[in-house]
């Protein structure tokens, strides 16, 4: 046996004695690596090409090199360590869970010591392939390529310990924001760019919104919150903005339909095993009668067998200030032999908004309000054009569009400038 196949075939057996990353090279890329690993030490050529090919492939796909590829995935990785971590400093950790993420560190650099553009010349040589396959990755500079610079990767746990406990593990440190759909929680790949700058008017409603969620990051008491008001009024694009805000500071953003409110005990034990704080996004919210998902969400705001966590609060919109659906039949007449207690029944409906701690409304924008939405959209975007005939415009397209409001503003903001950048249509 060849010294080289030696150092593959020791490689291979590093990687299977990985304790808490070895949930890593069970990805396909991972996997794709290891397959390469044995086709090379057994002399395997057509295998070592097909496996060759696939583990580029992915590189390629990532953009990252392979070294980058391992430390992304050390960074992000769901393993009893990494969510142990988030909890505790590193000299209160069990010295042998210590030792074994030292450990697996150590091989996980070994591993990285094999990146294709040595692996290349290897399967070029077995296959007899005329050139060599294709091996250069372009690399960015970015947190991933400077922790892989490190000279040794086991003096990384401090920092990485850290960095667990700031930006969490799994798909909470892949995703900022997230949707739960059919059971289980979907990263948001392309979440909404909106910023807090972005939005003017109802300064009062932004300060609260925001000084609420500063006190959930603290770990301070925060309160569920209620936006309630006018369509177009910016209230589900303000809790958005919310993420591109704070995310960096451990904040994530679940969305959950009304349909998947029966879910949510599920969800808070989720989110409960999280060092981050979390923000149940349900959008437009309102209830039918009897409607189930109403004693669910009920439940989680009053506090039942299952608690809401300290890391959690929940954040609704809705255009309507009962957020319960109510009919004028269901009102007790007192000459009816109705319910008893019917009356009860009503009130449940009609407090159920006060079970929020915080409710902000947005009332209509009136004229001036939108017009200073307007100019300030129009100043986001370095728009030219004189003010007068700006807010001319604005006027006319919100009479004849939906009216005034934070939505009809960003709409003809949008209007204007593809005007500009197409001015002669064809």
């Amino acid at each position: 046996m060849s010294e080289t196949q030696k150092r593959l075939q020791r490689l291979r057996a590093q990687a299977a004695s990985l304790v808490f990353y070895a949930g890593i090279l069970e990805s396909a890329t991972g996997r794709a690596f290891l397959e390469l690993l044995d086709a090379l030490s057994h002399q395997q050529p057509l295998a070592a090409v097909t496996a060759y090919s696939t583990w580029l492939g992915h590189l390629l796909a990532s953009r990252q090199s392979w070294p980058q590829w391992l430390m992304h995935h050390i960074r992000s990785d769901d393993n009893p360590f990494s969510r142990q971590a988030q909890f505790a400093i590193a000299s209160s950790l069990p010295e042998v869970w210590q030792q074994s993420a030292c450990q697996d560190l150590q091989t996980l650099q070994q591993l990285a010591s094999a990146p294709p553009r040595l692996l290349a010349p290897m399967v070029q040589a077995l296959a007899d392939l005329p050139t060599p396959p294709p091996h250069w990755l372009e690399e960015t500079r970015d947190r991933e390529a400077q922790w892989a610079e490190t000279e040794d990767w086991a003096m990384l746990l401090p920092d990485l310990i850290q960095h667990y406990q700031q930006r969490g593990v799994g798909f909470f440190n892949r995703y900022w924001a997230l949707r739960w759909q059919q059971g289980q929680l979907h990263g948001i790949e392309h979440p909404d760019p909106v910023a807090l700058s972005d939005l003017a008017g109802y300064k009062l409603q932004k300060e609260t919104l925001k000084r609420n969620t500063e006190f959930l990051l603290a770990g301070l008491p925060a309160q569920n919150v209620l936006l309630y008001g006018s369509r177009g009024a910016g209230k589900s694009s303000l809790v958005k903005a919310l993420i591109n805000a704070y995310g960096d500071r451990g904040l994530r953003l679940i969305e959950v339909g009304k349909a998947d409110l029966r879910e949510l005990p599920q969800i808070l034990d989720q989110l409960r095993e999280s060092a981050l704080s979390f923000i149940v996004f349900v959008d437009d919210l309102s209830f039918e009668e009897d409607d189930e998902t109403f004693k669910a969400l009920k439940v989680v705001l009053e506090g039942g067998l299952t608690a809401r966590p300290p890391n959690v609060v929940v954040y609704a919109t809705s255009n309507r200030r009962h957020l319960v659906r109510e009919y004028f039949d269901e009102r007790p007449n007192p000459t009816e032999a109705n319910e008893v207690h019917a009356w009860d029944s009503v009130q449940e409906k009609l407090s159920f908004s006060d079970r929020f701690g915080l409710t902000l409304t947005f009332e209509p924008a009136d004229q001036d309000t939108y017009l200073a939405i307007v100019r300030h959209l129009a100043s986001e975007v370095g728009l030219t054009m004189p003010l007068e005939t700006l807010e001319f415009r604005a006027r006319q397209w919100a009479t004849r569009h939906n009216g005034r409001s934070g939505r009809t503003a960003r709409q003809f903001m949008d209007w204007l400038i593809a005007e500009q950048s197409l001015p002669n249509p064809l």
